[in-house]
């Protein structure tokens, strides 16, 4: 790739003044080969896979950082799901045992998470799956890095509404053993619809079955230089005006990250994967896609017209960033974690910003239901039933959805709670009262909608 001078002196000025940065570089290892009866000796495997591959991932991510001038957030890496590499049904201290392993490895590599402590049960659960699935609460309250992710339904296959469930009381488990930091289990555990293989960001990052040995996939972020170039626009500009601007700005983002992804894995020596150009917010002011939408002309995000300004922003990256690279995956869009994004957090507390709405939202944006903080006393049943809507919008309409849901044990709705670092702080916002159970506890699978016949 070939790069102007004034390509790269508008970098410099996004990275200096407009919150410009690369939100990570994701390391995916397979770890299939890992595979051993014992869990403790697997574990050991899988640690001496990362340590091949991954040992020099944070200096490596430094030294390109410093050679571009570009900020490098997080350093990753993410895991073949483990309930595959896991051989068989295994105790509950046993899975913590082998987690602590995989945690403690990516505390000594320097990483900031490790992504794959991860489940795919979107058409049934195997045994194995279902001693697995009940560990999660255990693990994440034991490790600190380590991050899940389970896939309850896909497009071809329909929606596992057993493993919705089960995810309901799972989600609700891993907020009581972690009650004392707030529940903060619950940011580190994310469930899916149509889980992407390639995704760097976390608690959703995993290496796909598909995927090769290794890859490094990088995540790129800029709401807040695509928030400088909506604002700097006349107010009566029209929307062909404003689609080309968010479009040229993802441009420029989208090359800069492949740029630094591809250096940084040269230094590894690892095959470069993808970038994921989303528009992931930050607790940083002026770092927030709930800005952007109001730059577009709203009052407060939340209010009638968000959902469709939410659709133009999130076609105009997308198309952008296809336009300026040939491997853009992952998730690749804007995302709304609500407790991640100050000004989102700020029109939740006041109540501009519903819960309904923001279910309405996922259906134009790129993941789901991020980083909502709920009242402690809100039942499993009704988890899983907000699971349950959310993961319906991604099967049929063929793209990816998730959840991640914080139930804060003894919170009632308008207390504030306060997670820190780049999960941020939110107020807690009410769900509907009136109980989905009987709905829920059906039993068996949502089949999969006629548009997933396209043989």
């Amino acid at each position: 790739m070939k790069y102007e001078v004034s390509e790269i002196l508008e970098t410099i000025k996004m990275n200096a003044l407009e919150n410009l940065d690369v939100r990570t570089v994701t390391l995916g290892i397979s770890t299939l080969d890992c595979s051993d009866p014992d869990i403790i000796k697997c574990a050991k495997n899988i640690r001496e896979k990362i340590l091949k591959y991954g040992a020099n991932i944070v200096p490596a991510a430094e030294k390109i950082a410093r050679r571009y001038g570009v900020k490098i957030v997080n350093k990753r890496v993410s895991l073949t799901p483990l309930s595959l590499v896991f051989s068989r049904s295994y105790s509950v201290d046993e899975y913590v045992e082998a987690a602590k392993i995989i945690d403690k490895t990516a505390s000594d590599i320097g990483i900031d998470f490790i992504g794959g402590y991860s489940a795919l049960v979107h058409k049934g659960i195997t045994p194995g799956e279902e001693r697995f699935l009940e560990s999660i609460p255990y693990v994440l309250s034991a490790t600190e890095k380590l991050c899940s992710s389970v896939n309850v339904a896909t497009t071809k296959a329909g929606i596992n509404m057993d493993a919705v469930l089960k995810m309901g009381f799972i989600v609700k488990h891993t907020a009581e053993l972690t009650a004392a930091r707030q529940a903060i289990g619950c940011a580190k555990l994310v469930v899916f619809a149509n889980i992407p293989e390639d995704n760097p960001f976390m608690a959703g990052a995993l290496h796909g079955e598909g995927e090769g040995d290794c890859v490094l996939n990088v995540g790129v972020s800029g709401p807040g230089v695509v928030y400088r170039a909506v604002k700097a626009l006349p107010v009566d500009g029209d929307f062909d005006i404003l689609c080309e601007t968010i479009k040229k700005t993802a441009f420029k983002i989208t090359r800069m990250g492949e740029l630094v992804g591809r250096e940084v894995a040269r230094e590894l020596n690892v095959p470069f994967g993808i970038l994921d150009l989303s528009l992931a917010p930050t607790p940083a002011i002026g770092d927030s896609v709930a800005d952007i939408l109001e730059a577009m002309g709203l009052e407060s995000c939340g209010t009638h017209g968000t959902t469709a300004a939410l659709a133009l922003l999130n076609d105009a990256v997308k198309k952008g960033g296809a336009f300026a690279s040939s491997y853009v995956g992952g998730l690749s869009g804007a995302f709304i974690p609500v407790s991640e994004d100050s000004t989102m957090a700020r029109r939740a507390g006041e109540g501009k910003l519903t819960f309904d709405k923001l279910e309405a939202m996922t259906s134009v944006c790129s993941v789901g239901l991020d980083m909502i903080a709920i009242p402690g006393d809100t039942s499993a049943e009704t988890i899983a039933a907000i699971i349950a809507d959310e993961i319906s919008i991604g099967v049929i309409n063929s793209k990816t959805t998730a959840v991640r849901l914080l139930p804060v044990p003894g919170a009632k709705e308008g207390d504030e709670i306060s997670l820190g670092g780049l999960l941020g702080k939110a107020k807690i916002i009410p769900v509907h009262k009136d109980s989905p159970s009987t709905f829920v506890r059906r039993g068996g699978r949502i089949p999969a909608p006629i548009q997933s016949l396209k043989n």
